[in-house]
C-alpha cells in the first residue's frame, strides 16, 4: 500500500537487516528502522514498533532469522524462540509462526539453516499477504449488496488499527474497504481514534488518508449513537486471536461496538486470516489478556508547537489505572467471519468447513 505516493510493504528483509515502519512515531513521523538482533525484534513486539496479530507473526519469523544470523547455536535458537513467544502472549500469529519456523528448521544443517530460515520468514510474510488480499475480495461482496441495495455512500465502522500497518499489506478489516475504493463504491470510514494507544486515530485515518478514503475519526464511545441515528451500516474489526467456536478476542472495546451494534441491528463482521485461529483454547476465559503498563493511559503523546513529540500526563499524579489490552466478543454477537476461504457463521461447523 501507499505512503506519500510509493508503495510499502510493513516489513522486509535487506542488506542483512530486517527493516520495518515504526509505527510508534506514526502519524507524524515516518521512520524506517532497521533491526539487527533477535533482541531487536522482540523490542520491536513489545514496544509496539510493530502491532497487529499478522505482522507481529512476520516480525517474529524474521527475528528468529535473526537470532540464527547472529548465532546458529541449537540452544541459542530455542531460547530465541521462547523469548519471542514470550514478548506479547495475546496474538496467536506470533506463536504460529515461531512454531512454524521451528519445524520448518529441525534437522536443517549449519550451513543452509539461515537461508532456510530467510525463505521460510518471506513465505510467512508473502502468504499473509495473499490471505489479506482474499479477505478483501471476499469482504467486498458485503459492502457491494449494501451499496446496490443502499444507492448511496457506505458507512463502514471499524476500531483500533486492523489495516495494512497492521498486516504485511491490504489489512484484514481494511481490506475490503480497500477493494470497494479500488472498485468506485464510495465508502466513508468511521474510526475509533481506540484509547489508550490510538491506533485508530494515529494509524487508521492515517493509511485511509494516504488511500484517498474518506473517513472521520471519532471517541471509542461515539460508535453507539452514530448507530442508532442509523448512520454506521456495518462494522468491521481484526482480531487477534479467534477461538475455533467463533469467539473473537480483539481490541479493548470491541465488544462494546458488537454489543450496540446487536441492538441496533447493524451488521458486525470479523475479518482475519486463518493463522489467527485457535484450535486448541476452547474456553475464552483461558486467552491470556495482556495488561500493559499504565503509563500507556495516564500519558497522551502528540507533536508541539516546535514539531516534537512530547510525551504529557493527563491522569492526577495520586491515581492509579489498569490498562487491559483486549477483551473477548463471544460468537452469538458476530455477523460472520471473512476469511481467506470465505465468509462464514461464526462457529466451530463453520470455521470447520473453511478449513478442514
Amino acid at each position: 500500500m501507499r505512503i506519500e505516493g510509493k508503495e510499502y510493504r510493513t516489513i522486509w528483509f535487506e542488506n542483512n537487516v530486517v527493516k520495518i515502519i515504526d509505527q510508534t512515531k506514526l502519524p507524524h513521523q515516518f521512520v524506517i528502522k532497521e533491526l539487527k538482533t533477535v533482541t531487536d525484534a522482540i523490542n520491536a513486539i513489545k514496544v509496539m514498533e510493530v502491532r497487529g496479530a499478522p505482522l507481529i507473526g512476520g516480525t517474529a519469523a524474521y527475528g528468529l532469522a535473526l537470532a540464527i544470523q547472529e548465532n546458529n547455536n541449537q540452544k541459542f535458537i530455542k531460547k530465541s524462540a521462547e523469548e519471542l513467544i514470550q514478548s506479547r502472549p495475546t496474538a496467536i500469529n506470533l506463536k504460529w509462526a515461531v512454531d512454524r519456523m521451528v519445524k520448518k528448521l529441525a534437522g536443517i544443517n549449519s550451513d543452509q539453516i539461515l537461508s532456510t530460515a530467510l525463505n521460510e520468514a518471506k513465505e510467512i510474510c508473502d502468504e499473509d499477504e495473499k490471505f489479506c488480499e482474499n479477505i478483501g475480495i471476499n469482504g467486498l461482496k458485503i459492502i457491494e449488496e449494501i451499496y446496490n441495495k443502499k444507492k448511496d455512500t457506505v458507512n463502514i465502522l471499524t476500531h483500533c488499527n486492523a489495516g495494512w500497518l497492521a498486516t504485511i499489506n491490504w489489512g484484514t478489516a481494511t481490506s475490503p474497504i480497500y477493494h470497494a475504493h479500488k472498485k468506485g463504491i464510495p465508502v466513508h470510514v468511521w474510526v475509533d481514534e481506540t484509547r489508550p494507544r490510538n491506533q485508530g486515530a494515529n494509524l487508521t485515518s492515517y493509511e485511509l488518508n494516504e488511500e484517498e478514503i474518506t473517513n472521520t475519526i471519532i471517541a471509542d464511545n461515539t460508535g453507539g449513537i452514530l448507530m442508532q441515528r442509523g448512520e454506521v451500516d456495518m462494522c468491521i474489526v481484526g482480531t487477534d486471536r479467534t477461538l475455533s467456536n467463533g469467539d473473537v478476542c480483539n481490541k479493548i472495546g470491541t465488544y462494546l461496538k458488537a454489543l450496540a451494534a446487536h441492538d441496533n441491528n447493524v451488521p458486525f463482521y470479523v475479518a482475519l486470516p486463518s493463522s489467527t485461529i485457535d484450535w486448541n483454547i476452547k474456553d475464552a476465559k483461558d486467552i491470556p489478556i495482556e495488561e500493559r503498563n499504565s503509563e500507556e493511559l495516564s500519558h497522551v503523546e502528540g507533536i508541539d508547537e516546535n514539531n516534537q513529540i512530547k510525551k504529557v500526563l493527563i491522569y492526577p499524579n495520586k491515581s492509579k489505572a489498569k490498562n487491559l489490552a483486549f477483551d473477548v466478543t463471544p460468537s452469538k454477537y458476530v455477523t460472520g467471519l471473512i476469511t481467506e476461504r470465505g465468509i462464514t457463521e461464526a462457529s466451530f461447523d463453520g470455521l470447520k468447513k473453511l478449513f478442514k
